[in-house]
Order: C-alpha cells, then structure tokens, then sequence
C-alpha cells in the first residue's frame, strides 16, 4: 500500500530535508567572519558542526544557500544577525563548581580581602560559573550588603538570558551540597518539577551584561580582587591571548588572582601573571 502527499507538500518536504552544500570557499569565509568578530579559531574538523548550527539559522530566514546568507551579513556590518550568528559558534560547556579546586583558593583570598570583594566571570555562558562563585562568596563572607559582588559577561546573547533567568534542571546540581542546594534555591513544583531556581537573594549579588573580548575596553566596573576566564582562550590563537591578558592587568587588584581553564597556560603569554596555584595566576606586584 502507498500513499502519496500533494505536490506542493513533496516540495517543501524535499526543501526541509535536503542537505545545503557548504563549500571550501564559503566554510572559509565563515572561519575569518568569526574571527574578525569574536576572535575564534575554527580548525578544519569543525566543520560539520558550522554547518550544523548555521543551517538552522539559513531554515529560519528562509534562505536555502549559505552564499546569500553570507552576503547579507557582509551587506551590512550592524545587522542583529551578526549576534545570531556569533551566538550560533559559540561553544557553552559549563557546570556548577566545574574545576572545583579553584574554589576553595577563591573562597582564602576572599577571606584575607578587605572591602568588597569583586569577582569577574568573563566567559558566564549559562550562569553556572558566576552562580558558583556566588555561593562560594555567600558561604564564606556571608550577604551583608556591600560585602561581595559577582560579574558574569559573555559573548552570546543567548545564554546570557539563561544565566539571568537562573533555572537549572535538579540534576545539574549534584555538586552542590543539600544545604546549598536548599538556601540557595527554590525547587519547582507541579509541571515545573525537577527544576530549581536561584533564589533572589543570591541573584541579588550577580550582574550580567554582554561583553566580547576583543573589545579595546571593557564595559565591567573594574578593578576586580579575581578574574576568572577558564576555557575561553583555547578558542583563541596566541596573539588574542596576550591583547586579551594585557587588558586584564589594569582590571585587577594589587595581588589579585586570575584563574584559567584547565587546558590553559598563560605563564609564557605575558609577564604580568605569575603561576600561583594549579591554573591560578597573581597578578604581579610591580603591575598593581
């Protein structure tokens, strides 16, 4: 037994399903706009995933060629589509207490600070970074009024509006402790079971704003007793780095701390930072 659609769903259906050709030239071209605007670096085995989160952007303007969608961007440099297609490259991988041995590291300099102590989250993507720095505050230094504050930027839009909204699935904070978890948060209930949220009063303490890297200023309210940009710089080639390191120094504290990602080395970067701890960098005396 068949069955067969009229012609003009078959030609939709056909559109919806058949693979757009992403050729040497315009993948290219992809690779030198992001960088030109966000400074990432993407090697050839990205690819696929290019193609993957720029088709869905070509689906929803109705565009079935990823010339014409480059043309566009190029036809006028202030386009909000320029930010959905920064927001569609960018990589958000993140989690509550990720890298947990920097926290305890931050939680001593809090403790040994005088005035209010002001940490820099430069890479937030979904908030769970600046949220753990929060709580990490919180729980050391407690929430008297003008003890503490947290900045958390990104790049994309997209998961900044996440971050801000601040609900999380339960799941994803296994790292916390039940007493976090329940001073902290306020759990879901009916069809929003299973999902938490951050509560105000922590919120209260954590600032978003959009900020991009490569920008000659910063827009954050410096100086900062601890920067923390963890598994950004991999995105970036050498000289990115040091333009971006160098804009750091004044946006820090005498002796402040700046904290990398794992995979990060900055000791051979720039000379402005000196090796601390594991992935922790002090921003050297004579530059405070």
């Amino acid at each position: 037994m068949t069955s067969s659609l009229p012609a003009g769903q078959t030609s939709l259906l056909m559109q919806m399903t058949q693979r757009l050709a992403l050729s040497d030239t315009h993948f290219r071209r992809i690779c030198q706009l992001i960088y030109q605007r966000a400074g990432i670096v993407l090697a050839d085995h990205k690819r696929d995933m290019v193609y993957n989160r720029l088709v869905r952007r070509l689906r929803t303007l109705g565009l079935e060629d990823f010339g014409h969608y480059l043309g566009m961007l190029e036809a006028n440099p202030n386009s909000a589509e320029w930010q959905a297609f920064i927001n569609s490259l960018t990589t958000n991988l993140t989690a509550f207490f990720r890298e947990g041995h920097h926290f305890p590291v931050l939680a001593e300099h809090a403790r040994k600070r005088q005035g209010e102590y002001r940490v820099w989250s430069a890479a937030a993507s979904t908030g769970e970074e600046p949220y753990s720095l929060a709580i990490t505050l919180a729980d050391t230094l407690g929430t008297a009024p003008g003890r503490w504050k947290v900045y958390g930027s990104d790049i994309d839009t997209e998961v900044l509006r996440k971050a801000q909204e601040g609900i999380y699935r339960q799941e994803e904070l296994k790292t916390l402790s039940p007493q976090q978890l329940q001073r902290y948060f306020m759990r879901g209930t009916g069809p929003h079971s299973g999902l938490v949220r951050v509560r105000q009063e922590l919120a209260n303490y954590v600032e978003f704003s959009p900020l991009n890297l490569l920008d000659k200023q910063y827009s954050v309210q410096g100086p900062f007793d601890a920067i923390f940009c963890r598994n950004v710089m991999i995105y970036f080639d050498k000289t990115t780095q040091q333009d971006i390191l160098r804009r750091f120094v004044p946006l820090l504290k005498p002796d402040g701390l700046l904290f990398a990602g794992h995979s990060e080395n900055f000791s051979h970067l720039v000379r402005d930072f000196t090796l601390r701890g594991q992935t922790v960098y002090a921003l050297n005396k004579e530059k405070a």
